[in-house]
């Protein structure tokens, strides 16, 4: 709008538009959400008598000369530069006023991925790792919070709010991780969650990762890692239980300090069981390929007259 549009040489000083409480055009609703080809409508109403009222749009612009209030229509939202002004001349000052309506234009996005960065296979305890969450084809990306889950809890999440894209972008968050041993077949997932505020779909819409099975490789750890003393009864079974918990399963293997007078073969489990082992020291050795520990069994007789 220019001063020619007062038709009143004398406006001039005072046709500047403005903007804000003074302005007298009333947006309903003055915050619109709108989904990417959805249709969308708003009304511009004039509080005070108006010569012309309309809207300027770079798609369905709109004006009128007799009405209180113009409405802008759209069937089908999917220009996303697009901010529609509604325009007001006035008989009475101030003779120009404009209100910009508040739009967004929003698209969740196309996929929402995971995957470790520079590493294939299980991790290993202990070590530090990335996690990388890729999300394709969303807008606008200042509403974006991405949600790290591992189970049902959440370990950190990541805004956008400092980017101002109103057109879809491609955007990431990296999660470091030292898992442990508890850790392992746990499950990641990335969740984007676009919070577009009370004007946009309750509940925030949502969209989420397929799940990132961690396998966390460990070093065998013994149930009960201490040397156990047993006693010597003749005839009596005695168990050596060397069980021990690793990923991979862990291997077993035994010594003994005196030959079995047995034909089993000691190395196969990790319980032994027999009422033929003599008085001694029986090793066992729990391994996978990250370590080997040991573990002692004493097989004590007892002294004469005890």
């Amino acid at each position: 709008m220019n001063c020619t549009d007062c038709n009143d040489a004398d406006c001039c000083g005072c046709c500047v538009s403005v903007s804000g409480e003074g302005c007298s055009l009333i947006l309903k609703p003055s915050r619109v959400v709108v989904a990417f080809g959805e249709p969308v409508s708003v009304s511009c109403e004039a509080a005070r008598p108006v010569r012309v009222l309309g809207w300027e749009s770079a798609i369905s612009a709109a004006h009128t000369q007799h009405e209180m209030s113009v409405q802008w229509k759209v069937d089908s939202l999917i220009d996303w530069i697009e901010e529609p002004i509604c325009y007001g001349v006035f008989f009475t000052a101030p003779r120009q006023c404009e209100e910009k309506l508040n739009l967004v234009l929003y698209k969740t996005p196309d996929s929402v991925s995971i995957r470790p960065v520079n590493h294939n296979g299980p991790m290993v305890e202990g070590k530090e790792y990335q996690l990388l969450c890729e999300v394709q084809n969303i807008a606008p990306v200042q509403y974006l919070t991405l949600r790290w889950y591992r189970g049902q809890t959440e370990v950190y999440n990541h805004s956008f709010s400092d980017l101002t894209s109103s057109s879809p972008v491609q955007v990431s968050s990296t999660l470091i991780i030292t898992p442990t041993k508890a850790e392992n077949g746990a499950q990641y997932r990335c969740v984007a969650e676009l919070d577009l505020g009370p004007e946009g779909p309750q509940p925030p819409p949502t969209v989420t990762s397929e799940p990132l099975n961690a396998s966390v490789h460990f070093p065998p750890v013994f149930l009960s890692p201490e040397t156990e003393v047993l006693d010597f009864i003749a005839g009596a079974e005695i168990t050596l239980n060397c069980t021990a918990t690793g990923n991979p399963t862990p291997v077993y293997s035994w010594l003994s300090s005196h030959p079995v007078h047995e034909n089993k073969r000691l190395e196969d489990d990790s319980v032994l069981t027999s009422s033929t082992l003599l008085p001694g020291t029986y090793t066992c050795t729990a391994s996978n390929t990250l370590e080997k520990k040991s573990k002692q069994f004493i097989v004590k007789a007892k002294s004469k007259g005890v």
